[in-house]
């Protein structure tokens, strides 16, 4: 009896589906389409590459083909060749407005065509390597670790290692987990109320944690005690905490922000854990606070507005008055470097502490430069469905008005690379925008209840997203489309983050449970 075979699983009708549409597309572009004439500028120095334009067939103008030619431009070998992101110019019909847009699979169809770009011009091209390491989508959840009593509120991997990750909790404890064998390492006692925000100093050394007693602790992670003093100032409870760059410090002198509700902001001294300035100026409950790489302190408030203070001395530079309700969250193009300071891919840390401030402000720099500019760009998202992008060193007027989300925007991210930003919003939506314009790029559907939190992956390729709807999902930045569902938590997700080494995501919420998360 002859063999039957089983019907397509639904991944090979997708596949077959999409081999089809692929070879549909290149069989569309006419062989008589003429020739496009390339001339390609490296987006970070905004430096032409190459000697003049080159010339390429409209039906090999394709993202994979232009990586190879470019690589081959600049003489790589084969086996070091860098995957690349490009972008160019394109007009806006209705505004007269250029737009940046990604570089598309069919150039015939989507720009031709439509008389948007014409192959008698020459047209520029940015290229923006992108992370030389690959990070694997996590699939599958390694280890489900109790240990909380209540809810977990906020979750944060140290810079260093995956290895380690630090949760706040509604029963006012901190933990430590270790992440390989999924076991408990310290409990952070010591707060009377919940521990609603947590952060890891760049150089891995300390942990803060701020909570609803309007207190903020410091702990050592290798032993889980408190450092020095509890840190009382604050009346009403602390909702963010912010560390100086490492680049930025004072040999030996670290200092971090906490953001409260009582419409301040503290800028305490790590070592005498005493206060150093108080920034006050806000009508609300501080909502968020960053610290820049360029000199200053960025917060978000519930007084609409978004403030700029000089760190050095703690004086008001500007104040960002564009949002309609409460500001929510505040993201930084620079907060992965900023996180993260002198420790990378490669695991090696330098030998001295000049050594260590020399690499995190040469990350920095290498980061914040675009077209020979240090730029640091500011995002901030708010109850009035709309997100702001800045650039608060040059003024008051926001960049562009990010729309499109329907119901208020609960977090804001921007990938490590600095071209993208995601947000996620009571809309059970997140949605992809090119960070350096605002522009709208994708939004991804799939969860079912509001979105609180997302996370880029270090190599800037893969978004992780937590939901009210109990899951969390993995989106893939090149397509923007699902790449792993993650079930698992019993209830919502409030808290998500990936390590800085790519190599898991932690996620902790209603369900009292840190779960942790690898490929």
């Amino acid at each position: 009896m002859s063999t039957v075979l089983p019907p397509p699983s639904k991944r090979q009708r997708t596949d077959a589906a999409e081999k089809a549409r692929l070879q549909q597309d290149i069989e569309e572009i006419p062989s008589d389409a003429g020739s496009l004439r390339l001339q390609f500028y490296d987006e970070t120095t905004g430096l032409p590459i190459g000697n003049g334009p080159v010339l390429v067939p409209v039906a090999d103008a394709t993202p994979k083909n232009l990586e190879l030619l470019l690589n081959t431009l600049q003489g790589h070998d084969p086996s070091e060749y860098i995957p690349y992101r490009f972008t160019l110019p394109v007009p806006d019909k209705k505004t007269s407005e250029t737009n940046t847009t990604a570089f598309p699979a069919n150039i015939y169809k989507t720009l031709i065509t439509p008389g948007l770009i014409s192959t008698e011009e020459v047209q520029n091209i940015s290229a923006a390597p992108q992370a030389v390491f690959r990070v694997q989508a996590v699939s599958r959840c390694a280890s489900s670790i109790p240990g909380h009593g209540e809810a977990i509120l906020a979750t944060q991997f140290s810079p260093r290692t995956s290895a380690r990750m630090v949760s706040g909790s509604g029963d006012h404890t901190a933990r430590i987990w270790d992440c390989d064998t999924g076991t408990p390492v310290h409990t952070l006692k010591g707060h009377t109320s919940w521990v609603l925000a947590v952060s890891w100093s760049s150089d891995d050394s300390r942990i803060v944690t701020g909570s609803m007693d309007n207190t903020v602790r410091m702990w050592d992670p290798k032993t889980g005690k408190q450092v020095g003093n509890t840190m009382k100032g604050h009346t009403k409870w602390i909702t963010s905490i912010a560390w100086e760059p490492y680049h930025a410090q004072r040999p030996g002198e670290p200092r971090f922000a906490s953001a409260s509700k009582d419409s301040t902001v503290r800028v305490w001294s790590a070592n005498q854990q005493t206060i150093d300035l108080v920034l006050s100026g806000h009508k609300g409950s501080v909502s968020c606070v960053k610290w820049g790489g360029t000199g200053f302190i960025y917060t978000a408030c519930h007084d609409k507005t978004v403030k700029v203070w000089n760190a050095k001395d703690g004086t008001l530079a500007h104040t960002l008055n564009s949002h309609a309700h409460w500001v929510n969250h505040l993201a930084l193009s620079t907060d992965f470097v900023i996180r993260t300071a002198f420790h990378d891919h490669t695991g090696k840390i330098p030998g001295t502490d000049e050594e260590k401030v020399a690499k995190a402000k040469e990350r920095f720099l290498k980061a914040a430069t675009i077209q020979g500019e240090v730029v640091e760009r500011l995002v901030s998202a708010s109850d009035d469905f709309t997100m702001y992008l800045w650039d608060p060193a040059k003024g008051t007027k926001p960049v562009a008005r990010l729309l499109g989300h329907q119901k208020q925007v609960n977090h804001v991210t921007f990938s490590p690379d600095g071209l993208l930003i995601a947000s996620s919003g009571f809309d059970n939506h997140t949605k992809v925008w090119n960070a350096r314009d605002g522009k709208f790029i994708n939004t991804l559907r799939g969860h079912v209840a509001p979105v609180y939190m997302c996370a880029f992956s270090p190599d800037s390729r893969l978004l992780v997203t937590g939901s009210k709807d109990t899951t969390l999902k993995v989106w893939d930045m090149r397509t923007h489309k699902l790449a792993v569902d993650l079930p698992g938590h019993k209830d919502e997700v409030y808290a998500v983050d990936w390590s800085p080494d790519g190599q898991k995501v932690g996620s902790g919420g209603k369900d009292k449970a840190v779960r942790i998360w690898r490929h």
